[in-house]
């Protein structure tokens, strides 16, 4: 039996805005429904139910750990520069032994979610192409990594330097 076309997520670009702590709560629990659309789109398009919630998963981290609480971003109103921030820096920043194959199922995640976003109609073409512009500079972000875990007394502020941690707004 075929499957039913799961029905498409309607968002207007204001209700990923947020102020407040209660407009932030309400945001992440779009960013939830969010994910659990993408999650069933990518099953939808033939990928596992394990694959598809490793992606969903990764998807997470950076929607509602980076660019909510951290990066107090609009999910939906992207920025150049935000993930190549996120990659070089934040997750660099966040994690306890980073490595390049775990930011690359990161970035793998971050690409097909923009790709969902768009095929919704929530990001323009333009968006997309810079986003997954930012997702393919890995030889960038694995040298970040390479220089953070070879940083020696206080190499930390060098090296902030060419990617702050902070999120400058």
């Amino acid at each position: 039996m075929p499957e039913s076309p799961q029905p498409e997520i309607e968002f207007e670009h204001d209700d990923f805005d947020f102020a407040t702590l209660e407009e932030e709560l309400l945001v992440d629990g779009r960013c939830q429904q969010v994910l659990k659309h993408f999650y069933l789109n990518l099953q939808q398009r033939g990928m596992t139910a394990e694959r598809a919630s490793e992606l969903a998963f990764s998807a997470d981290l950076y929607l509602r750990d980076y660019l909510l609480d951290a990066a107090r971003q609009n999910i939906i109103r992207p920025e150049p520069g935000i993930i190549r921030k996120f990659a070089a820096s934040w997750f660099i920043t966040h994690t306890l032994d980073p490595e390049i194959v775990l930011l690359e199922r990161h970035l793998t995640a971050i690409a097909e979610l923009y790709r969902y976003l768009h095929r919704q109609h929530l990001i323009s073409a333009d968006e997309l192409a810079f986003l997954l512009e930012e997702t393919a500079q890995v030889d960038l972000y694995k040298k970040r990594i390479d220089s953070f875990l070879n940083i020696s007394s206080d190499g930390f502020v060098a090296w902030d330097a060419e990617c702050p941690a902070k999120w400058c707004s």
